[in-house]
């Protein structure tokens, strides 16, 4: 039922109504009413005309209950889906409207084949698609047995200092944090002097788990000599101490969180005892 026949109107009609009866009534200006509207000034002109020769319902939209000028022609959305529930029910929308143009001659928009696809069920959208629930991974049930390893770029010093980058080393079976040392940047003779301290202090660990770095992985697909090892990882395996490279950042989510917490409390604490450098952290 039409607001026209039924002498209802929705909300933006009756806000419509309003600013155009305060514009007959002296109370705003057309231009301001435009505005209100979002429509053009002599668009605007033509509805207070409409509304003089027609009363309220002049203004209602004149296209209210009558079919869209873009509606599909009658079965052309029934062929279509027949063709990609033959054919494409495995594709995703932009390759299945692709083929209805190329194959079938059936000219469609990506969005119409993406909206058939919906509505019989060939397509899920991305936001109503099941989160992906990783496999967790227990932790090791003995201290120093795996030893994640990571480096975390930040302005450690709030400006007072230069940037440069925590090289943490946190206890996979208890998220103890292991070892810290303040470098420039990541390199493989800094993890040597972190990985040094870290041995002085607490012994050899089992095993160090990091991400796929070039200090820990040789990256280059195509790379013929060597024994597969990094300088880094060579001396992980003079020392019998195993490196492991993690496939995704949450697989070493406990040195993710550590990052978090000295980015957090780390930083306050430099502030308050006025570290302003490497050299200064490290002690």
């Amino acid at each position: 039922m039409t607001a026209q026949k039924s002498g209802y109107f929705t909300l933006q009609e009756a806000n419509r109504l309003k600013i155009i009866q305060d514009v007959i009534d002296g109370r705003m200006k057309t231009s301001r009413a435009a505005e209100h509207l979002g429509i053009s000034p002599r668009q605007c002109r033509r509805l207070i005309a409409r509304y003089r020769d027609e009363g309220p319902l002049g203004v209602t939209n004149r296209r209210t209950g009558q079919p869209s000028n873009n509606q599909l022609p009658a079965g052309m959305a029934e062929y279509a889906l027949s063709i990609i529930q033959k054919h494409y029910s495995d594709f995703g929308p932009t390759l299945a409207c692709e083929k209805l143009n190329e194959v079938h001659g059936v000219y469609l928009s990506k969005e119409t084949v993406r909206k058939l696809m919906i509505q019989s069920s060939l397509w899920i959208p991305r936001r109503q698609r099941a989160p992906k629930i990783q496999q967790p991974r227990y932790r090791r049930p003995c201290i120093g047995e795996l030893i994640q390893i990571d480096g975390c770029e930040h302005d450690w010093f709030e400006a007072r200092g230069p940037k440069c980058t925590a090289l943490v080393y946190v206890d996979d079976a208890t998220s103890r944090l292991m070892q810290l040392r303040f470098v420039k940047s990541e390199s493989t003779f800094t993890y040597f002097e972190a990985t040094r301290g870290y041995i002085e202090k607490h012994g050899k660990p089992l095993s160090l788990y990091s991400d796929k770095a070039s200090v820990f992985r040789i990256n280059n697909k195509n790379a013929t000599g060597g024994d597969g090892f990094t300088q880094f990882g060579r001396a992980m395996h003079e020392l019998n101490i195993r490196t492991i490279c993690a496939e995704t950042s949450s697989a070493k989510g406990r040195v993710e969180r550590a990052h978090l917490t000295l980015q957090d409390r780390l930083v306050k604490e430099f502030r308050l005892k006025g570290i302003s450098s490497m050299s200064e952290a490290n002690s």
